[in-house]
């Protein structure tokens, strides 16, 4: 008889859910492999890369068995869009390759680690332009049309749900959200917030979260904040509302440094794993429905490991 819990979606249980935390920063900072654009996703096609993918993910996922929780597991795709890809010499039919080669993957590991436990095959999506600019916006049809082409590599290869993962805008937001419902797959927005708890565009997440649900006729299947401090965004929390209800993970930065000062790094900023564990069960308490919970910029399994202690008294598992 199947497990009732196995292949529930965040919104759809109540079961905690862990993501791993910092990847990129991982790699460069703690493996030290060279990443012209930030990208690792070539990494894959390599021995070397694969195998510290394999040695990254797995403490992890061991972390997420250990206290019965459910877990993400993300695509190495975070670049793999058309523009990034040029860039690093790459053609369309590489593209579609490489995206398909990152789920086959990540479905290896999940096959090797994951047993017994709610694995998803979590497919990311990153922002066309700098995660951290928004220079340039996309109308929501010149998004949903771009971010397409990935999407449905996706769900060709069956993926569980996908990401986007740093959204700085609400067009491209939608339009990645409108293209997932297109092909029938949950979708999850997750946006980054500047040091004063905006969208880098000025946008408040209340207005962003309320018009990306409004303009799409398949609504994302809930949201996510990412690449942002504690202190940037919790104060904006304690407003509450419905919107804050859509709102099941967060993936925050070790680091208090603003995303500018951030690009200017040259030392990993790691902050204090304990401290950001403890931060995280204070939001918990502002964000009902939150259940999805891993780091970004400069986090590690350590914090992920932390962050769980501190959030599992309060959040209570449900096998549906």
């Amino acid at each position: 008889m199947t497990d009732p819990i196995l292949n529930k979606l965040p919104h759809q249980t109540d079961q905690i859910f862990l993501t791993d935390a910092g990847f990129e920063t991982s790699m460069l900072f703690h493996k030290g492999f060279e990443m012209p654009y930030f990208a690792f996703f070539p990494m894959l096609r390599t021995a070397g890369g694969r195998a510290a993918m394999k040695e990254y993910f797995a403490p992890f996922m061991e972390t997420a068995r250990q206290h019965d929780a459910g877990y993400i597991l993300d695509t190495n795709t975070w670049r793999s869009n058309s523009d990034w890809a040029t860039l690093l010499g790459y053609n369309h039919d590489d593209l579609a390759a490489i995206n398909r080669e990152a789920v086959v993957f990540a479905k290896t590991l999940r096959c090797e680690f994951g047993a017994d436990m709610n694995v998803l095959i979590n497919g990311v999506i990153g922002p066309r332009g700098d995660g951290y600019d928004p220079a340039a916006i996309m109308t929501a049809d010149d998004a949903e049309a771009y971010h397409g082409v990935q999407i449905g590599v996706f769900a060709d290869n069956k993926v569980d749900l996908v990401s986007a993962i740093t959204m700085t805008n609400i067009p491209e937001a939608v339009g990645i959200a409108r293209a997932a419902g297109d092909r029938g797959l949950p979708c999850v927005i997750s946006f980054t917030l500047e040091t004063d708890g905006r969208l880098p565009t000025g946008q408040t997440l209340e207005n962003a979260i309320v018009e990306v649900d409004a303009a799409c006729t398949q609504r994302p299947a809930y949201y996510m904040i990412n690449c942002a401090h504690p202190d940037h965004f919790s104060g904006m929390l304690e407003q509450g509302g419905e919107w804050a209800n859509r709102i099941h993970g967060l993936r925050a930065n070790a680091s208090r440094l603003s995303h500018a000062e951030l690009d200017e790094c040259e030392v990993l900023d790691d902050g204090n794993p304990h401290e950001l564990g403890q931060q995280y069960a204070e939001i918990t308490r502002l964000l009902p429905k939150l259940n999805v919970f891993g780091g970004c910029c400069g986090t590690d399994h350590r914090h992920v490991a932390q962050i769980c202690e501190a959030v599992r008294p309060m959040v209570s598992i449900v096998a549906e």
